[in-house]
């Protein structure tokens, strides 16, 4: 097993890890920003070291000081969480090289993965399907541009190779603007991800989002832990999610998670990763793969019984898998809240002095979060302060559980978006199950 961890990450994420950490014997090192000094995991951790000031591209982007840090407190390993660098195939690079061990796939995989051109075409090779599209990236030719589209049929989107969390992306509805679309497209993409490269996909009008968590060790085993439904979503960014997806059958489970499982095995995957699906019409649509642990792996973890991020560390370590396909059973239902420090009707950040802060409580009830009375939520990183969780034995329960536990918790000081929690939870159409990824937008007026 690992001897000693480093923790490249900060919030709950970060206090995630330690306690997988900590359960397994291993020690840990939190590499922090200056502004988070106070946060829980810091003050946990069996060490600490300030990487930079409170900018992230000066602290937790900061590729150098992170392998200084592994150097100066003798780690063998860094855990990069998900965000910041949990993707980024030089800095994995860096770190293998540096003689360290990622706790993720390799460099090779993140690359491959983190370009979707490469990663369409390696689903293909495996049998995963995708939505139809120019299957590479399009040409300089405008009539060969406009042929494609005709034949894929409108409306499409055109999408930068490099892009991802719903950025460099644009719906094109009609032939004649096309073209101007693409241009637009290549501009953004080259400023923003500096890789100008774009394809074209059919644009599914009314699909939900779909996800299977894999995990795979390299020696060749991989299995899948079922899927997640993501659907309730604002600007391309998850709000709710839930396990198992609504009115997905055993057998769709059943076949597309292994399909999911030899991809794994295909691309000689390393640790946990999610395939993300469009799901439209009773059919399954790749559209990527994200390469380390996600935001909403909870709910994975309370309906199948497995600690994904003990699953990381122990596959890092070089460990085989601990569960065979057969050991992983889906049972009850699980659903979880994330928890921003944003006005709820505006969505403007709200940081601050937490003056109360009161942790639900009750059967099937978890909470995942690194805040306490008296700390200040920072205005420099991402606003989600935590994940309310709530498991039952059916989608019913679980969501009357839910709807107990957002009216028990309690943060004041600061502005959250806990009234929109509430009130999805009583929204028919959410209650009914399986909404579109439009849906929450619709229903907000955005």
């Amino acid at each position: 097993m690992l001897e000693k961890v480093i923790i490249a990450n900060r919030g709950e994420i970060a206090l995630r890890i330690l306690r997988a950490c900590r359960e397994l014997g291993i020690k840990t090192v939190a590499a922090h920003s200056d502004a988070d000094r106070d946060l829980k995991h810091v003050l946990l951790a069996d060490e600490s070291v300030c990487i930079g000031p409170a900018a992230s591209n000066e602290s937790y982007l900061n590729i150098p000081a992170l392998i200084s840090v592994a150097e100066v407190t003798d780690a063998v390993a860094i855990h990069p969480g998900y965000g910041f660098l949990s993707e980024n195939a030089d800095f994995a690079e860096r770190v293998e090289q540096s003689g360290f061990t990622f706790i993720g796939p390799k460099a090779e995989t993140i690359r491959m993965m983190g370009d979707k051109i490469s990663a369409i075409q390696a689903m293909k090779k495996a049998g995963v399907p995708c939505v139809p599209g120019s299957d590479g990236p399009l040409s300089d030719d405008p009539d060969e541009n406009l042929k494609l589209a005709r034949n894929i049929g409108y409306p499409i989107i055109i999408k930068a190779s490099g892009g991802g969390g719903g950025r460099g992306m644009r719906v094109v509805y009609s032939e004649g603007a096309l073209l101007n679309s693409i241009a637009l497209t290549r501009s953004e993409a080259a400023s923003t991800f500096g890789n100008d490269m774009v394809y074209m996909e059919k644009f599914l009008e009314n699909p939900r989002h779909i996800e299977f968590q894999v995990l795979s060790d390299q020696y060749g085993n991989a299995i899948h832990l079922g899927e997640r439904d993501c659907s309730m979503q604002r600007r391309h960014q998850k709000v709710v999610e839930e396990a198992p997806a609504p009115d997905i059958t055993p057998e769709q489970r059943h076949n597309m998670g292994l399909r999911c499982a030899q991809a794994c095995q295909n691309i000689q995957y390393l640790g946990a990763g999610t395939f993300e699906f469009l799901y439209e019409k009773g059919e399954f649509y790749f559209i990527e793969m994200n390469t380390r642990i996600q935001v909403e792996h909870p709910v994975t973890e309370m309906v199948t019984g497995v600690d994904l991020v003990k699953e990381q560390l122990r596959i890092a370590s070089g460990e085989a898998l601990s569960y065979q396909q057969a050991d992983i059973k889906i049972q009850g239902h699980a659903m979880e809240c994330r928890i921003n420090a944003e006005d709820p009707e505006t969505f403007m950040p709200s940081p601050g002095k937490i003056k109360q802060f009161h942790m639900p409580g009750g059967p099937g009830i978890r909470v995942d979060s690194h805040i306490y009375n008296g700390y200040t939520v920072p205005p420099y990183y991402d606003s989600m302060i935590g994940k309310l969780i709530a498991y039952g034995e059916n989608r019913n329960s679980t969501i009357a559980r839910m709807r107990n536990a957002l009216n028990e918790i309690v943060i004041e000081g600061i502005k959250t978006n806990i009234p929109l929690h509430q009130d999805i939870m009583k929204d028919a159409s959410f209650t009914a199950g399986g909404v579109n990824i439009h849906y929450l937008e619709k229903k907000l007026n955005l």
